[in-house]
C-alpha cells in the first residue's frame, strides 16, 4: 500500500485535524492494528478516545503527533501536535519552571521570554508556588500538572493526551479532571484525551469515539450534551458511562471469539 501522509497546516476548511481512511500495519503482511479510521476533530472541540486495552488507542495518537507514518490515508492538522504522554517524563536534576522552558528552548524561544512564559504557565495549572520545586519534591497529581504546563508551552493548538490520569488515584484524579477542563475552557486548545476509562471519557469529552479492537475501527461515537460543570458520579454521565459500556463490552465479546 502507499502511503499519503499529511501534516499541514491546509487541514480542511473548519477542522483541527482530521483522518482519512488511516491504515496501520507494522510488518509487511503483518496484522492489520488500525484499519480505515475516518476521524475529523473541530478547532477547540473536547474529544475523548476510547477503547480496549491493545485497541490501537495509542498508536493512533502517535500517528497524528507524527511520531508514527501510516500504512495507508491521510493525515491533516492545523498544526504540530504537542502530546502528554501517561508518565510525566520530566528530567529530575531541572526545576518545574526549567522543564516547561525545555519546551520553548527547543522552539528557539529567548531565555527572558522563555521564563516568563514557564511562570505563566505554571500559574494557570495553579503550580505558582512550585516553579523552583524539583520533580521528587512534587506529588504524582503536581509532576502531571507540570506535563501539562509544558505541553501547552510547545504552543500547539492541537493537545493530544495518552492515558495521562491513569497511574493517579481516584482523588487526584478527579481534581486534575477539573483542572484540565479549566485550562482547556481557558487555553481554547484542541484535545484528543486517550483513555480506557468509561467515567473519564464522558466526564471529560464533548465527545465520546469508541474504537474496537483487532483491527482498530471506530465502531461508534456520542456527542456529550451533559453541561458543565460535570462530576464524574454525577446521574447523567453515570448513565451514559453505562451505555456506552454496554458497547463497550459487546466489541469485547465480539473480538474475543
Amino acid at each position: 500500500m502507499t502511503t499519503h501522509l499529511t501534516t499541514t497546516a491546509e487541514a480542511p476548511t473548519g477542522l483541527a485535524l482530521s483522518l482519512k481512511n488511516v491504515t496501520k500495519t507494522f510488518t509487511s503482511g503483518g496484522p492489520v492494528v488500525l484499519d480505515g479510521i475516518n476521524l475529523d476533530v473541530l478547532p477547540g472541540e473536547f474529544v475523548t478516545l476510547l477503547g480496549a486495552s491493545g485497541c490501537g488507542k495509542s498508536t493512533l495518537l502517535s500517528l497524528i503527533a507524527g511520531l508514527e507514518s501510516p500504512t495507508d490515508g491521510e493525515i491533516s492538522t492545523v498544526a504540530k501536535p504537542a502530546l502528554m504522554f501517561q508518565e510525566p517524563a520530566l528530567l529530575p536534576w531541572l526545576t518545574a519552571e526549567q522543564n516547561v522552558e525545555l519546551a520553548m528552548r527547543f522552539r528557539g524561544v529567548g531565555k527572558a521570554e522563555r521564563k516568563i512564559r514557564a511562570q505563566e504557565l505554571l500559574s494557570l495549572v495553579h503550580l505558582d508556588r512550585a516553579v523552583k520545586q524539583r520533580p521528587h519534591e512534587l506529588s504524582g497529581g503536581m509532576r502531571q500538572r507540570v506535563a501539562l504546563a509544558r505541553a501547552l508551552a510547545q504552543d500547539s493548538s492541537i493537545l493530544l493526551m495518552d492515558e495521562p490520569f491513569a497511574a493517579l488515584d481516584a482523588v487526584t484524579r478527579d481534581i486534575l479532571h477539573e483542572e484540565l477542563i479549566r485550562v482547556w475552557q481557558e487555553t481554547g486548545v484542541t484535545v484528543v484525551f486517550v483513555t480506557h476509562n468509561v467515567r473519564e471519557a464522558v466526564r471529560l469529552g464533548q465527545r465520546v469515539v469508541l474504537m474496537s479492537s483487532r483491527p482498530g475501527r471506530i465502531a461508534r461515537e456520542w456527542q456529550i450534551d451533559v453541561p458543565e460543570p460535570r462530576r464524574i458520579e454525577d446521574e447523567n454521565v453515570s448513565r451514559l458511562a453505562g451505555e456506552i459500556t454496554a458497547e463497550l463490552r459487546k466489541e469485547i465479546r465480539r473480538h474475543a471469539n
